[in-house]
């Protein structure tokens, strides 16, 4: 969680909203439909300080309101009006987080050298949630390919790294050839 104070406060607000009225998911749905229409157009003109707060909100409603709930609608109204549109990004960030903490899903950060195929990336979920630390818990994985690590994977859940990688077992190699712990030292 990098975001600021203000769009957690305000992703705090929404969820809260959300979870009262019942729409959590379908809240859910309509940020990640927001965040999905990756134009960048679209995102310098909600973002911009320049640009009215009733500019932004006609905008806003006429690219989304077919699309999203009437709550969404109306905090976005708001975040224009108050001109917090430079949070965005961070607020639906910070929504999803709270979103996930609530559903009980836990995120899984898998580094990997290649991309990995459909069979691999599910018996990966499976032995994972069969961890004491996941039990119970749902599980969203997100890939990431790094050829330098040579091979293997990197596994991280919140404060907690798993790498079984070639690259660090090469690394533990080196040090033991350096360290060269069979050798007496000689004073």
């Amino acid at each position: 969680m990098g975001q600021s104070k203000v769009a957690y406060r305000y992703a705090k607000a929404l969820f809260d909203l959300a979870l009262e009225t019942g729409k959590v998911d379908e809240v859910h749905a309509d940020l990640n439909t927001i965040q999905q229409a990756n134009h960048n157009e679209l995102k310098s003109i909600l973002g911009s300080p320049v640009i009215g707060s009733e500019k932004k909100t006609a905008i806003f409603e006429a690219v989304f309101a077919q699309h999203v709930q009437l709550i969404t609608i109306s905090f976005f109204k708001l975040i224009f009006h108050k001109g917090r549109s430079f949070a965005i990004k961070d607020i639906i960030e910070a929504y999803f987080d709270k979103y996930r903490i609530h559903k009980g899903i836990k995120v899984v950060e898998m580094t990997t050298a290649v991309a990995v195929s459909d069979e691999v990336r599910q018996s990966i979920v499976k032995e994972l949630q069969q961890n004491k630390m996941l039990s119970g818990k749902s599980i969203e994985l997100k890939e990431k390919v790094d050829a330098s690590i040579l091979g293997g994977l990197v596994l991280q859940v919140d404060d907690k790294l798993f790498d079984a990688s070639i690259k660090h077992d090469l690394q533990f190699i080196k040090k033991q050839f350096i360290k060269n712990m069979y050798v007496s030292q000689i004073k």
